[in-house]
């Protein structure tokens, strides 16, 4: 599998951010001529190393003080078994320290030893041993993909860059997926305990044909694609829903993208492969499941938290799903006693996805190629925490970061299901002349926004352009000159999806993009306009925007709906085209409404459609 090779760093003390982020296909349209570019001050916090090399001397950012002078190693902490082959590489440049099974106190005594620190799912490395390093540790390593055990924002803050390795175990996670299907379909594993208890039951396990059959994959990324080859092998018909896919790579290997809809009614098989975000958490309930198709059959190589467990068991027992096979639980282990590891239907493995030999050889040969990179001074594409800058920049764009991270959130749920996104557009609005103007972090924020609240990619400063590319998005960007005082960074953000549908038509454009426009008042960013329509929302708790006959008396409705639910309401703006026409209503709310709430604010007659959106 190809990646990108990150970009070696020989950087002076004073050397510019611009050597700090690699080339993508985000390309700049200006409205005015603009000059060489100076970009200023946006860089990462490195550690701080003295004394400061002579001009003679090479200089490495992430390698510590002891180091860096009279060429001494640095030491490497391995606390949980690492694949022979990436300890090897290890070896080649520093001094590798293999200590398993360490108690949080051992390994915050050790840590202090150490320059970089690898592990893998089971060593919890806190805030505690950030602090216990005492500035020493300048990357962690996590070989896998999850980074959950890793407090980002403790590492973040002490300088210490942490990477993963994210595609090495593609190939077993989609081998395994296969395996569990398979297996499900033909009941190999209910058979095989059959005949260890002495039974010859050909009769109770007859199993299913795949040829022909409707596979769903719902997350079409690495390991989703690759699933979806291989059943298409076996002469299943795939279909996938991921809003990120590029239909292009979907139609190359035979794949339909479709809504999540239709992806879960019409299938016959579905094997996920979407992250456990805050949008996906316990997607599969009891609702859900009530839209699928009659003994369709369930397997899970992701992550446990998608499916409400419970509702699954429910699911089972009245025959709405016929099997389910699962490789990852909520909670692991599981308890012995579990519904779901004991019941007759579903095939279980212990998180096996990523357990063959060739994929831990591969994961050990990416983390320690990670880690040793970073050592070096290397940028890695595959840093998961947000690089830090200057505290003066944060000060003056720290409003603006927040708002370009929300635009993206809010521009990515307006897109309807089934409608991949490729085109990006981020239009800033500044008294500022461009060269005064680093806008990169801000496009990251955007990045961030529309990426992440689907993904289980973390988006910042050093992999944005990165993700993008990896995920087919275009990101452009266009400076307008606004006549103001260069003294405010900026005076309006704007989103543009391009070339997607959307599921509120009032966010589209005369252009036909969904566009998105905020601005930033009293350091409170807030949402300006939707589509056409000029609105003034703060963007806090969530919104909802309706989009409605203008005329007397709406705001009082949807507010009495509101209250009634004892749902709170922040702001409330309406904007229009013309007066007794159409208009916009962007509500502010505090809490989430239920659904009886939000149906009775859609039955409302003079309201043409509206949707409830999440920051």
């Amino acid at each position: 599998m190809a990646t990108l090779a990150p970009s070696k760093l020989s950087l002076s003390p004073r050397a510019s951010v611009a050597a700090l982020v690699p080339n993508s296909t985000t390309s700049i349209s200006l409205r005015r001529p603009r000059s060489r570019p100076s970009f200023l001050g946006t860089a990462l916090r490195l550690p701080e190393i003295s004394p400061i090399p002579r001009k003679s001397e090479s200089w490495h950012p992430q390698i510590s003080a002891s180091a860096a002078v009279a060429d001494a190693k640095p030491t490497v902490l391995v606390a949980e078994k690492l694949g022979e082959a990436g300890l090897a590489l290890l070896r080649e440049f520093a001094n590798v320290d293999c200590s398993y099974n360490l108690s949080p106190e051992e390994l915050c005594s050790k840590v202090s030893l150490c320059d970089a620190l690898i592990v893998r799912s089971g060593t919890k490395v806190t805030r505690e041993v950030f602090e216990a390093a005492r500035g020493r540790l300048k990357v962690v390593g996590r070989a896998g993909v999850g980074i959950d055990n890793v407090d980002l924002q403790a590492a973040t803050e002490h300088g210490c860059l942490v990477v993963n390795a994210p595609t090495a175990n593609t190939i077993a996670a989609a081998e395994h997926g296969i395996a569990l299907l398979a297996s499900m379909a033909r009941n190999v594993a209910q058979a095989d305990a059959s005949m260890k208890a002495g039974k010859w039951q050909r009769n109770k396990y007859v199993g299913v044909s795949l040829v022909g059959k409707t596979l769903a994959v719902l997350g079409f990324g690495k390991v989703g694609s690759e699933v979806a080859r291989r059943a298409k092998g076996l002469g299943m018909h795939v279909i996938a829903h991921d809003p990120y896919a590029p239909a292009d790579r979907a139609r190359a290997i035979g794949v339909e993208l479709v809504s999540f809809d239709e992806a879960i009614s019409t299938s016959d098989f579905i094997s996920l492969h979407m992250p456990l975000t805050p949008t996906t958490s316990k997607i599969f309930n009891d609702e859900t499941f009530g839209k699928m198709k009659k003994g369709v059959r369930i397997i899970n190589v992701a992550r446990g938290g998608v499916i409400d467990e419970d509702a699954l068991v429910r699911a089972l027992d009245d025959g709405t799903v016929a099997q389910a096979a699962l490789d990852v639980f909520t909670k692991e282990p599981p308890a012995t006693d579990h519904k779901l590891v004991q019941h007759p239907n579903v095939t279980v493995t212990p998180h096996l996805g990523a357990s063959t030999m060739e994929a831990q050889e591969g994961v050990a040969i990416e983390i320690a190629e990670a880690v040793v990179g970073a050592l070096k001074g290397e940028l890695a594409a595959t840093a998961v925490n947000a690089p830090m800058v200057p505290a003066e920049v944060l000060s003056e764009l720290a409003p603006y970061v927040v708002l370009a991270e929300k635009l993206g959130r809010l521009a990515v749920q307006l897109v309807a299901g089934g409608s991949g996104i490729k085109g990006v557009k981020v239009v800033y609005t500044s008294a500022r002349d461009p060269d005064d103007l680093d806008t990169r972090i801000l496009r990251a924020m955007v990045t961030k926004g529309i990426i992440e609240p689907i993904s289980s990619v973390f988006v910042n400063l050093v992999n944005a352009d990165y993700t993008a590319k990896q995920r087919g998005l275009r990101i452009s960007e266009e400076r307008i000159f606004h006549d103001g005082s260069p003294e405010i960074p900026l005076d309006s953000i704007q989103v543009h999806l391009t070339n997607v549908e959307s599921k509120f038509a009032g966010a589209i454009s005369d252009s036909g993009d969904i566009r998105v426009e905020g601005r930033v008042k009293d350091g409170i960013p807030h949402l300006t306009l939707v589509g056409s329509f000029a609105v003034d929302v703060s963007l806090e708790g969530n919104i909802i925007l309706c989009r409605q006959v203008d005329q007397p008396g709406m705001i009082g409705r949807v507010g009495n709906i509101l209250a009634e639910q004892n749902v709170n309401i922040s702001f409330m703006s309406v904007g229009r085209t013309i007066p007794k026409k159409q208009a916009i209503m962007a509500i502010g709310v505090d809490e989430e409404p239920d659904k009886e709430a939000l149906k009775k604010i859609g039955d409302i007659p003079a309201i043409e459609e509206f949707v409830f959106l999440k920051l």
